[in-house]
């Protein structure tokens, strides 16, 4: 077959050989509480349907009366013809509902991710970023020609510093709640470090929009930051809103120089109408319902004084992102197996993901979960975990 393929075949081996070869699920159902998965249904703790909103009946109305009006593609991209009523009036909901004069859409948050990155940066320009941001943070930043610099996890010092020594235009970036040890950046703290020093601060809240905050707007709401303490905000639709893409708000000028520059909103095709009449739906969903939040954080509470009991190594998470501590990738993988056999669907996180002997469950609360789901959950963690 030739020299690639046997350079691909030996990664796939030593993926396998090192318990780091991923498969796909392959569900039967929609997403939920609990899932279909070959003829059998699980629980389901792996999901980012934070409020339980992927299969709202309301948001898949609204789905169907949009696909009906304006069909199932957008046709274009945003700049030729496929930017439609409905994407400018989700545009401007995102804009009013955080803070910010103008939100931008994109088709996924790694593309708006991207996108800001390689439009904001150029070359002797600085990005910093915090070492365990989400991959697509660390790809724009590394794409975009800056000198790209990691400080020290949530450590407020290190950023300083490294901002202190930097010069010209300079980017501190964090993900909001981080994805895969579901804790927070001490978000006030780094934006009065980056106004010490002439720094913007892009904040990606994927796990934290709908969720954080007293009206659920996200981090940089808890944080009461607006566009002079957080310039660029990131966030997506498809986890707490269960429906597709991503959102960019700032200024006008921000907005407007994405629209104009950024290579992964202007070379790609629209969203479909219907999924930014979804996520309008949602939106609204999300703030109506407040309870939706207000449960996740019992089930929160609930599921870490009873992991507390069992003396199950959680990381420090207050997000709906909780991580059990597993150490290496093997064991992980045995153990999200044997869960599985017992009806539990939750994923066994390795690297290069995460570091090497952080490996890990992640599991994932939902407003959509019951207590009962809940203590099911602790008692096969119980009955499954190493030495039990």
């Amino acid at each position: 077959m030739g020299l690639l393929a046997d350079r691909l075949e030996a990664g796939l081996a030593r993926r396998r050989q090192d318990h780091l070869y991923r498969q796909r699920l392959t569900l039967q159902s929609a997403q939920g509480p609990v899932v279909q998965l070959d003829g059998r249904p699980y629980l389901n703790f792996c999901s980012n349907d934070y409020l339980g909103l992927a299969a709202h009946p309301r948001v898949i109305a609204a789905f169907q009366r949009a696909a009906a009006q304006y069909g199932v593609g957008s046709g274009a991209s945003h700049l030729v013809c496929g930017h439609s009523t409905v994407h400018h009036q989700l545009e401007e909901a995102l804009a009013e509902f955080t803070g910010r004069p103008r939100a931008l859409l994109f088709s996924s948050g790694y593309m708006a991710n991207m996108g800001i990155l390689t439009t904001l940066l150029r070359r002797g320009d600085h990005v910093i970023e915090d070492r365990l941001n989400h991959a697509s943070l660390l790809d724009g930043g590394l794409h975009s020609g800056a000198r790209f610099q990691r400080f020290t996890h949530n450590d407020v010092a290190a950023l300083e510093r490294k901002l202190a020594k930097a010069s010209g235009v300079k980017l501190a970036v964090v993900d909001g709640v981080f994805s895969m040890d579901g804790d927070s950046a001490p978000l006030p703290e780094l934006a009065a470090a980056c106004a010490r020093h002439d720094a913007w601060l892009m904040v990606d809240d994927a796990h934290g929009f709908g969720v954080m905050g007293e009206r659920g707007a996200g981090s940089t709401e808890l944080a009461a930051l607006d566009c002079s303490g957080a310039q660029v905000l990131m966030a997506t639709l498809g986890k707490a809103l269960g429906t597709a893409g991503a959102f960019v708000a700032g200024t006008e000028t921000l907005i407007e120089a994405l629209i104009q520059q950024a290579r992964t909103y202007i070379y790609t095709t629209a969203l479909p109408p219907a999924i930014a009449a979804a996520s309008l739906e949602s939106l609204g969903l999300l703030r109506e319902e407040s309870w939706r939040r207000q449960h996740l954080a019992h089930l929160i509470r609930r599921f870490r004084h009873g992991a507390g009991q069992l003396d199950l190594p959680l990381m420090n998470s207050g997000s709906a992102i909780q991580p059990l501590l597993v150490g290496d990738a093997a064991t992980a993988v045995t153990l999200s197996t044997r869960l599985g056999q017992r009806g539990l669907l939750i994923g066994a996180i390795r690297p290069p993901t995460v570091p090497a002997g952080t490996s890990r469950l992640r599991i994932t609360l939902s407003a959509g979960h019951s207590e009962d789901q809940v203590d099911q959950l602790l008692e096969q963690l119980g009955a499954c975990w190493p030495g039990t």
